[in-house]
C-alpha cells in the first residue's frame, strides 16, 4: 500500500508552488481560498478542528467544523455554547473554493489529518499523529499530497519511543513487585488516560482501575464510542482507609501529583505516561520514579519515514523542533520549511 502511495504522488523535488493553498498567520494556518483557519490560535470567524486537544481546540470561533467526535469532545470539555455554529465533517466538502476531507490521525478519539484541494494543489495538515496502533482511537492513515503539514514534537533522532506494550509490561511488573503500594500513573485526560487504559486490558489487567474525578466525563464519553476500558472506579480515599488501595493501579492528571491527592494512597510509586519521559532530566523534575515511555505522537523513525512514504513536494515543520528535520530534508533534497507558528510549541504529551 504505502509503495503504491508513494509511486501516486511522486513528484519533482523542489517544485515551485505559486499561490499557496495554505498561509501562516498570527492565528493560525489559513485558507484565503475557502476563508477559513486550522487549529487557529484566536477567535476567528471559521475554523476547522484537527482534535480536541486544547492547543488545537479552542472556544469562541464563529463556526467550527471537525469530526462528530472533537465536536462532542469540545462540548464536553468547553460547554454546548462553545460555537455558534457547528458542523460535522462527513465525506469531502466544497468550501468556497476548496474541498476538504478529514482522514484518522491515530492520535486522539476523533484526530483527524485535514485534506485541503483545489484546481493547483493538495495540502494535508495532520494536526498531530502517531503511527502506532491505538486501540482508543481509528489508525491514522496514509493522504498524498503535493504539500504536507507535519508536527515535529518529537523531531530528534534520540526520540525513537519503545514499543508501548513493553512500557505497560514495565508497570504490571512493577504492580506484582511492589503489592504493598499504590502505583499513581500521570496520564492527560484526552487520549493518554484511555489508551493507557487499554494497553493495561490488552496485558490481561482485568483489576478495577482507579481513576481521579478529573477523568470521568471523558472515560464516560469513551465507552459510550465503544471503547471498552473495563472497570473503571473513583479514586476516593475515606479517611484512614489509605490500605484500601494496597496493589491498585491509579491513574490521575498530572496537575493532581503536586497536590495533597497524591499523598492520600499507601506510599505510593509515581509513574508517568509520555514520550518526554525519554529525557531523564523531566521525569526527575516530576519525581518520577517508573517512566513509562508511551507516546501519542510520531517519533523521529515515524516521522521520516512518513515523508519518504508521501514524498511530497514541500514539508512544512510545525509544532516543536524544526532544525533537525529540515537538516534531514536539505540532505536529501526535499523542499522543507518551517512555519514557527506561535503557541504550538514544545506541547505536553
Amino acid at each position: 500500500m504505502m509503495a503504491a502511495l508513494a509511486r501516486a504522488c511522486k513528484r519533482p523535488i523542489f517544485l515551485r508552488m505559486a499561490d499557496p493553498i495554505l498561509i501562516p498567520r498570527p492565528e493560525g494556518l489559513y485558507c484565503p481560498e475557502g476563508d477559513f483557519h486550522i487549529d487557529p490560535v484566536r477567535p476567528v470567524p471559521r475554523a476547522l478542528i484537527t482534535h480536541g486537544h486544547a492547543d488545537h481546540a479552542r472556544a469562541g470561533h464563529g463556526a467550527v467544523m471537525a469530526t462528530a467526535q472533537t465536536l462532542d469532545i469540545m462540548a464536553l470539555r468547553y460547554g454546548d455554547g462553545f460555537t455558534p455554529s457547528r458542523q460535522v465533517a462527513t465525506g469531502p466538502t466544497r468550501i468556497n473554493g476548496v474541498t476538504v476531507s478529514f482522514h484518522p490521525a491515530g492520535h486522539v478519539l476523533g484526530s483527524a489529518q485535514i485534506r485541503i484541494e483545489n484546481a493547483r494543489q493538495v495540502c494535508v495538515v495532520t494536526g498531530d499523529y502517531t503511527r502506532t496502533p491505538n486501540s482508543a482511537c481509528a489508525p491514522w492513515e496514509p493522504v498524498a499530497c503535493d504539500i504536507l503539514v507535519t508536527e515535529a514534537t518529537f523531531a530528534l533522532p534520540v526520540f525513537r519511543h519503545p514499543d508501548p506494550v513493553q512500557e505497560i509490561g514495565k508497570l504490571l511488573a512493577s504492580v506484582r513487585a511492589f503489592p504493598d503500594r499504590a502505583h499513581l500513573v500521570g496520564v492527560y485526560a484526552l487520549g493518554k488516560a484511555q489508551r493507557v487504559i487499554m494497553l493495561l486490558r490488552q496485558a490481561g489487567y482485568d483489576a478495577p482501575i482507579y481513576i481521579h474525578g478529573a477523568l470521568a466525563k471523558l472515560c464516560d464519553y469513551h465507552i459510550a464510542q465503544g471503547v471498552a476500558l473495563g472497570d473503571l472506579r473513583p479514586a476516593t480515599v475515606t479517611r484512614g482507609r489509605k490500605g484500601d488501595f494496597a496493589g491498585a493501579i491509579i491513574l490521575g492528571p498530572p496537575s493532581a501529583f503536586a497536590a495533597t491527592w497524591a499523598q492520600r494512597f499507601p506510599d505510593p510509586v509515581i509513574c508517568f505516561a509520555s514520550g518526554w519521559m525519554m529525557v531523564r532530566a523531566r521525569a526527575r523534575q516530576r519525581g518520577v520514579e517508573l517512566p513509562l515511555i508511551i507516546s501519542d505522537h510520531v517519533d523521529w523513525g515515524q516521522l521520516t519515514q512518513t515523508i519518504e512514504d508521501l514524498n511530497p513536494a514541500e514539508t512544512w515543520i510545525t509544532h516543536g523542533r524544526e532544525d533537525a528535520l529540515l537538516r534531514w530534508c536539505a540532505i536529501r533534497q526535499r523542499k522543507a520549511i518551517p512555519l514557527r507558528l506561535v503557541g504550538y510549541e514544545d506541547e505536553p504529551e
